[in-house]
């Protein structure tokens, strides 16, 4: 792409997809004005990842020096947590990242003009920005690009308003290790959030609706369910909260299961897109519930006018926001790509970690394969095995006619690595038989990928220690 085709780029954001989304068309020749209307760089680096996978390292540390499975051996001492040290720590490495990937980048970059303010569309190629400083500018462009992602959304439970109750958002500053929390939600953030607080010293309960992470494979809920009973957390399931109280510096909770009393209630039920405030439905953008449809070009219903991330429609994971603003820039800019989700990697940063990618035995079941599966448990991985820590499970969903790989389910120490060597076989179109072949280095967690792949031909109990 030449330097001369002056596009005008509006990026409404300044998150993972908006900062993919100026950086690629700047690459490109376009000229971009990006509007944030609050701090700059979006959930993941300020509230999101960054900071809780900290809080849960550091959980974990305080974990393992009170109880490992090497106690006998090693000994383990009561911790004491200092959490406003913790914070301290978390938040200055969340201001450097801050530093050295948006706000230097965007300070330091020629094409790119930023306007703190809050941006709303006039027509589809004029916007006016709510200046933070006071007053409005008008900004016009040739194309728009919308990356507001989400925040935290609130359920409808009479009397939760009225009460200080903690989001992901808060929850992660807050500055002293509740006695008693109450977790509603049983997705990804909760859980995690959840298991790092009870490590850090809290009498965790968590309120599922149905059961734990729902939308997985039921095993994998299973498995959390065991692991937070392991560790003291209790878990309610189908159950769902019908008013919450906040009197006398406890919140009081009615379930269906009896009233809950704790010092903090944390709300981790989903997100909501960021989208309300952007004038979408007078331009023609269509939205779901708020979130922007966008096609497998990341465009909008509007020609020209793009989005991509938490705002969409699309998964909620920050990879897939950065691939979804690259691939819009390059669209936007004259180019052709598209985003290719099927060969997209979850993961949760539990102990132990849960990874997935490509589909359930019920999503392949569904979409019409015949299909043949293997679970795997981690008493059969010589790695789990020297780690004195068992628990957990490899599924591999296959199609029975091919051998194909179809999906990935782990719930693993260390899930999160293995998956990726999952992604690039389904990329790759591997068959389980060519993946039980393929060479893995001995005690590694992914080595469990090559026996669960043996399994579909093989008993894992009669293979040598090498699993050759």
């Amino acid at each position: 792409m030449s330097d001369d085709n002056n596009l005008y780029i509006a990026v409404i954001g300044s998150g993972g997809a908006a900062m993919a989304a100026a950086l690629k068309s700047a690459e490109h020749g376009a000229r971009i004005t990006l509007i944030e209307r609050g701090t700059i760089g979006g959930t993941c680096v300020n509230i999101g990842c960054v900071p809780s996978k900290i809080m849960i390292r550091a959980a974990q540390i305080a974990h393992l020096r009170k109880t490992s499975p090497f106690d006998a051996g090693v000994s383990a001492h009561l911790p004491v947590v200092d959490r406003v040290k913790l914070v301290q720590q978390q938040q200055a490495r969340v201001e450097e990242l801050r530093n050295n990937k948006y706000e230097s980048i965007l300070r330091d970059h020629t094409a790119i003009t930023v306007l703190n303010g809050e941006a709303r569309f006039v027509d589809t190629k004029n916007l006016v920005v709510t200046l933070n400083g006071g007053g409005e500018q008008a900004v016009s462009f040739d194309r728009a690009f919308i990356g507001t992602g989400a925040r935290p959304s609130e359920p409808p439970i009479p009397g939760l308003t009225d009460t200080p109750y903690l989001t992901s958002t808060s929850a992660l500053t807050l500055d002293s290790v509740p006695g008693r929390l109450i977790v509603i939600g049983a997705g990804f953030v909760a859980l995690e959030l959840a298991q790092a607080f009870a490590r850090l010293g809290s009498e965790v309960t968590v309120l599922a609706r149905s059961h734990l992470l729902s939308s997985e494979d039921p095993a994998i809920g299973e498995a959390m369910e065991a692991a937070f009973k392991r560790e003291g957390i209790e878990v309610h399931k189908q159950t769902q909260a019908s008013r919450v109280d906040y009197t006398d510096h406890e919140f009081i909770v009615e379930t269906n299961v009896g009233i809950l009393r704790a010092s903090q209630l944390l709300v981790a039920t989903g997100r909501t897109p960021n989208t309300e405030a952007l004038n979408l439905g007078d331009i023609g953008v269509e939205t779901a519930h708020g979130a922007i449809l966008v096609d497998e070009h990341l465009q909008t219903t509007v020609p020209g006018v793009y989005a991509a991330g938490d705002c969409t429609d699309q998964p909620e994971f920050v990879y897939v926001a950065a691939a979804g603003g690259s691939r819009a820039a390059i669209n936007m800019t004259g180019g052709e790509a598209i985003l290719d989700l099927s060969a997209m990697p979850k993961v949760m940063f539990t102990d132990p970690q849960v990874a997935t990618v490509g589909l359930t035995e019920a999503e392949a079941l569904k979409q019409g394969f015949s299909v043949d599966t293997r679970v795997l448990n981690l008493e059969n991985v010589p790695r789990a095995l020297v780690n004195f820590d068992t628990h957990g499970l490899i599924k591999m969903v296959a199609d029975r006619d091919s051998g194909r790989l179809l999906g990935v389910q782990a719930v693993a120490g260390d899930a999160g690595e293995l998956i990726q060597t999952a992604v690039m076989a389904l990329r790759a179109r591997m068959t389980v038989q060519a993946i039980g072949d393929e060479l893995f280095p001995y005690l590694t967690m992914v080595e469990g990928l090559k026996l669960c792949a043996q399994t579909f031909t093989k008993d894992v109990n009669q293979l040598s220690c090498c699993a050759g």
